[in-house]
């Protein structure tokens, strides 16, 4: 039986199936679907945030995926070594993960990211 291809979409990459995208990021997923990028989640086995945030984006037919922990989020890119993400913040602003999502919906749209500090 031939498995049905997974929608294009940026990949956050969850630990576990119990978990769930934090209400703290909402505005880092508003901000990339104002981009008109789809987003999903997928479980991702991995205790490192990068390493978890890599996988995704193998993941990801668009080849972002996003990665968090705590305060820390990741976005990182297929093409990327490993262990060198695109972009690494540790933040609770709502304006610094608005940036953040824009810049992952940017990626995928080929144009010219946002700064992210304020």
């Amino acid at each position: 039986m031939v498995k049905p291809m997974e929608k294009p979409a940026i990949l956050i990459g969850v630990p576990d199936a119990t978990s769930q995208v934090p209400a703290a990021l909402q505005p880092l997923l508003n901000r990339i679907e104002e981009e008109a990028i789809p987003v999903q989640t997928k479980v991702i086995v991995e205790d490192d945030v990068v390493a978890r945030a890599y996988q995704a984006a193998l993941a990801s037919r668009l080849s972002v995926g996003i990665g968090f922990a705590g305060q820390q989020v990741v976005v990182h890119y297929k093409n990327l070594r490993p262990t060198q993400p695109l972009f690494s913040v540790m933040t609770t602003s709502n304006d610094q993960l608005r940036r953040l999502g824009a810049n992952a919906a940017r990626l995928v749209k080929g144009v010219p990211f946002k700064k992210i500090d304020d």
